[in-house]
């Protein structure tokens, strides 16, 4: 039986799993992208019979919707988007569409900054001991194409701000935010409230028996909190002060207490090292323990993990000169965070398109650490007024490959090489992933 019409705006991964799981779940279903689909998207699309249309969009076919699941791609000012609007027709985001069809408990988690690390860190967390577990949302393969085709038990979700944008009904089990700091501000029409607003709809609709869980030292994040009403539990983390449920330091231990339950261990034992890092580790271990994960998964867990691709990963030392592939920093806080990490000198590759970024917080950090500036993007008129005066040599480049050659010109035994661009991807790349591999793989044929 046709439950009515449902169209897909966008046609890559979250797309292409909202378009399964509606055809799955009995509806009429069109997808319309007006760019290109990829072959492999178009495949699956054939292989479930779904109707769908690349390069346009066409109203007649889009208008006649009972509902529109918008991918988080595509802004609100958005011509079709704005018709669909004016038609009063529903949109929401895939996560909204697929958790109405998902009884797994799932763990949330939002923030400007760490939260592909913290989201990453406690999948491997609930893997190791030994749970059904799914890894989704802005990371990883589509929420509604695993919710179609996988039956997990828990679900361990990265939640941006466009996607949370679309969400009304979904509900967290356990919902955590990192921080807040300004980012995405030309899609929040330059207000951060507005920004400040779309990250705390992840408490949205959180009962008593519910956890929230977030950064007491982030002054945004702690400045909204006697704004709302919230009946979940609160369970802070932070590295300033003793909390009696939460995680804190101190004597350079980390310390978990929930309910009547303490764990602790050294913060030289973590694998992931740095002021930002000990924020993501406390955030994965509180929920560890809200799961009731047993403590020794937990030290192990937080001793042994890895890190993510395109943070602060470290690519290759040649010739005395350190490589480190942070692409993933796309917003000044992430950059900030990457430089107060550098003990050696730094050349730094920056740019791309930028989000309204205020580049303050980075100057004293240039003055003291970078020696050279690489600017890989379409236009770096905003960072040549932001940093020219503060360093001795500034390059414009157009592409990762000339980026790295010139930093293998400046560099000498005992620099580091850091490609952490501080603004998106999207004037020379596909993504963060495509400009760090590409960084990589220049890296390489050095």
């Amino acid at each position: 039986m046709n439950k009515g019409r449902i169209v897909i705006l966008g046609g890559a991964e979250s797309g292409i799993g909202s378009a399964v799981l509606a055809k799955l779940k009995g509806f009429d279903v069109f997808l319309s992208d007006k760019g290109k689909i990829s072959q492999e998207y178009k495949q699956t699309l054939r292989k479930y019979d779904i109707n769908f249309e690349e390069g346009r969009h066409t109203e007649e076919l889009i208008l006649c919707a009972d509902e529109v699941i918008k991918s988080p791609g595509i802004p609100e000012n958005n011509e079709i988007v704005l018709a669909i609007r004016e038609n009063r027709i529903p949109i929401i985001s895939e996560i909204e569409f697929a958790g109405r069809y998902d009884r797994a408990k799932k763990i949330c988690i939002t923030g400007s900054n760490g939260k592909t690390t913290t989201t990453s860190l406690i999948y491997y967390m609930l893997k190791n001991a030994g749970l059904n577990v799914g890894l989704a949302g802005n990371i990883g393969k589509s929420y509604a194409f695993q919710v179609a085709t996988e039956d997990f038990d828990y679900y361990v979700l990265e939640l941006s701000s466009f996607q949370l944008d679309g969400m009304y009904s979904f509900k967290a089990d356990i919902a955590i935010l990192t921080n807040i700091t300004p980012d995405h501000l030309d899609r929040y029409n330059y207000k951060i409230q507005n920004y400040v607003d779309a990250k705390f709809r992840i408490i949205q609709n959180l009962t008593q028996d519910e956890c929230f869980v977030f950064c007491a030292d982030d002054p945004i994040t702690t400045s909204q909190l006697d704004k709302i009403v919230l009946t979940a539990k609160k369970l802070p983390f932070t590295q300033q002060k003793k909390v009696e449920q939460g995680a804190y330091i101190d004597d350079n231990k980390l310390f978990v207490n929930y309910k009547d339950d303490e764990y602790s261990m050294y913060i030289n034992e973590l694998a992931l090292q740095g002021k930002h890092n000990l924020y993501n580790s406390m955030a994965a271990a509180i929920a560890a323990k809200v799961v009731n994960i047993d403590k020794q998964v937990i030290r192990e867990s937080l001793m042994n993990f890895q890190g993510v691709e395109h943070r602060l990963e470290k690519v290759l030392t040649i010739k005395g000169v350190e490589y480190i592939n942070d692409s993933k920093a796309t917003n000044v806080d992430s950059a900030w965070y990457a430089l107060e990490s550098m003990k050696t000198p730094v050349i730094w590759i920056v740019g791309g398109t930028d989000k309204g970024n205020d580049y303050t917080p980075l100057y004293n950090f240039v003055k003291d650490k970078v020696k050279a500036i690489i600017c890989l993007g379409v236009d770096n008129k905003k960072l040549h007024e932001n940093f020219e005066d503060k360093v001795d040599l500034m390059i414009d480049v157009d592409s990762a490959k000339k980026a790295v050659e010139e930093a293998y010109k400046l560099a000498i035994p005992g620099d580091t090489v850091l490609l952490s661009p501080c603004c998106a991807s999207f004037d020379l790349f596909k993504n963060y992933e495509d400009r760090g591999r590409q960084f990589k793989e220049a890296v390489r044929n050095l």
